[in-house]
């Protein structure tokens, strides 16, 4: 009988901590091939870390960068192409971003120009799981009206 009240608390430990244990596993990550190495690299998504990354100042100056960064391509502009370039990058520990692409292109020249705004970021905030900072995949729309 002691036996029995000792191993009940003891397995509603063990069954609490290996839950635990489970959903910090259960973090989606991604992991695609490096354009800058031979190796590759993984990320959790914004939706799987505790606090995701954050630009200096917040979504609002976010907006207001990438419409002071933002030059409209000559060609582009008079072809009259506009739309929205798709793009996903890293933000790294140390809040830098890295492993920038277009996943969604207009044109080659709009899609450098989204590339360019993106570069030219200050670092950010960094995602954070558990207290400790992750490399988090991040997608942004930069968009391209006339």
């Amino acid at each position: 009988m002691k036996s029995a009240l000792i191993i009940k608390p003891f397995l509603t430990i063990l069954s609490i901590t290996a839950g635990m244990t489970l959903a910090a596993q259960n973090r989606c990550m991604v992991s695609f091939h490096s354009s800058y190495s031979a190796s590759y690299v993984k990320a959790y998504v914004t939706d799987a870390v505790d606090e995701p990354p954050q630009f200096p100042g917040g979504d609002n100056e976010l907006m207001n960068f990438i419409n002071r960064e933002r030059r409209y391509p000559r060609d582009a502009y008079d072809e009259g192409i506009s739309g929205r370039v798709q793009c996903s990058f890293i933000i790294a520990p140390d809040g830098s971003v890295n492993e920038i692409s277009v996943f969604r292109g207009v044109c080659p020249s709009l899609d450098r120009e989204a590339m360019r705004i993106i570069s030219n970021m200050p670092r950010w905030k960094p995602g954070m799981i558990d207290g400790e900072k992750v490399p988090v995949y991040y997608m942004l729309t930069i968009p391209f009206r006339r």
